[in-house]
C-alpha cells in the first residue's frame, strides 16, 4: 500500500498537467479585430428606435429639453449677455464642450428644478398653517436661485482654472527656457513643454501650436490665449514674447528674464499666503479649540463651585 501511494500521486499530477495543457491548447487566441467587429455587430441597432434607446438617459431626455428651453431663453436674452456667457465659458475651459445654447438650457432646467423644490418645500409648510402667498413668493425665489446657481459653479470653475494656470506658469517657463537655450526653436520648445506637462496652461499652448500648424501667425495664436485665460502673469509673458519677436530681440534672453521675474512673484505670493495664515487660523482656534480648552480647564472648577454653593 505504501508503494502505491507515490504512484497514485504521480498519476494525479500527470493527469492534472495533461488537462491543463489540453485546456490551454484548446483556447485559441481571439483576433481583436474580429472581436471588435462581433461586438459592433451585436450592438448595431436594427431600427431608429433602438438606436435612440442605446443613447444615455441624459442624452435622450434632459438634453432635448435643455435645447428647447435654451431656444426659448435665447429669444429674450441680449447679444451682450450671449457674448459674456461665451467669454465666461472660454475662461472656464469650455467644460463638457458646452456652447451658449447648452448653457442657457442648463440654467433654464436648473431654474425649473429650483422652483419645483421650493414649491414642494413651502407647500408642506403651507399645510402647517403658513399663508399661500409665502409659498408663491418662495417659488419665485427658487426660480431665481436655480437660474443663478450654475453661474456660481461656473465662477468657481473659472477661478480654479486661473489659479492652476498661475501656479503652472513658472514650471512651464523654466522648461521652455531650458529647451530654447539647449538649441530648440521657440515652437519646438513649446512642443516639448506640451509633451512633458499637463494642465490648463498646457492645453492653451497645445491649441496655439495647432493654430500655428494650420497657418495662423504665431503672434496671433499667442495673443488669442489672453482673452481665454485673463491671467496677468501669462499676459505679461505673452506680451514680452510678441514684443521680442517684433523687435528682433533674442527670445532666450527674454525667457530668462521672464523666468526670473516669475520666480520672484511666486516667492512673493508664498510669503503673502504665509502672512495670511495666522489670521486664517484664528477663526478655527476661537470657534473650535478654545471652547474645548475652556471646558477642560474651567469645568472642574465650576463643578467644585456648584458643589460648595449647594
Amino acid at each position: 500500500m505504501e508503494n502505491l501511494l507515490p504512484i497514485v500521486v504521480a498519476a494525479a499530477a500527470a493527469t492534472a498537467i495533461l488537462l491543463i495543457t489540453i485546456g490551454l491548447a484548446g483556447s485559441s487566441a481571439t483576433d481583436p479585430v474580429q472581436a471588435r467587429l462581433l461586438q459592433l455587430g451585436t450592438m448595431q441597432a436594427r431600427n431608429l428606435e433602438e438606436l435612440e434607446l442605446q443613447q444615455p438617459f441624459l442624452e435622450r431626455t434632459i438634453r432635448p429639453l435643455a435645447l428647447r428651453l435654451s431656444n426659448a431663453v435665447s429669444r429674450i436674452t441680449s447679444q451682450s449677455f450671449a457674448e459674456s456667457t461665451e467669454r465666461r465659458l472660454a475662461l472656464a475651459g469650455n467644460p463638457g464642450d458646452l456652447r451658449v445654447a447648452d448653457w442657457l438650457g442648463i440654467k433654464a432646467v436648473a431654474a425649473i428644478v429650483g422652483a419645483i423644490l421650493f414649491f414642494v418645500l413651502f407647500f408642506v409648510f403651507g399645510l402647517l398653517g403658513f399663508p399661500p402667498a409665502i409659498g408663491l413668493v418662495m417659488t419665485l425665489v427658487g426660480l431665481l436661485f436655480g437660474y443663478t446657481l450654475p453661474e456660481f459653479w461656473l465662477g468657481n470653475r473659472i477661478r480654479a482654472r486661473q489659479r492652476a494656470i498661475l501656479l503652472q506658469i513658472p514650471d512651464a517657463l523654466d522648461l521652455l527656457t531650458i529647451s530654447v537655450r539647449a538649441g530648440l526653436g521657440f515652437d519646438a520648445a513649446l512642443g516639448k513643454v506640451v509633451e512633458k506637462m499637463k494642465g490648463p496652461l498646457i492645453d492653451e499652448f497645445r491649441r496655439a501650436l495647432a493654430e500655428v500648424r494650420v497657418g495662423k501667425a504665431r503672434r496671433d495664436a499667442l495673443r488669442d490665449i489672453i482673452p481665454r485665460t485673463e491671467v496677468q502673469a501669462l499676459t505679461n509673458f505673452i506680451g514680452a514674447i510678441i514684443q521680442a519677436e517684433q523687435l528682433g530681440v533674442s527670445i532666450s534672453k527674454v525667457l530668462q528674464v521672464q523666468s526670473e521675474q516669475l520666480r520672484i512673484e511666486r516667492r512673493q505670493r508664498a510669503e503673502e499666503m504665509a502672512a495670511k495664515a495666522p489670521i486664517k487660523m484664528l477663526f478655527p482656534l476661537v470657534g473650535c479649540i478654545f471652547p474645548s480648552l475652556f471646558i477642560v480647564i474651567l469645568g472642574p472648577a465650576l463643578i467644585l463651585i456648584v458643589k460648595n454653593l449647594a
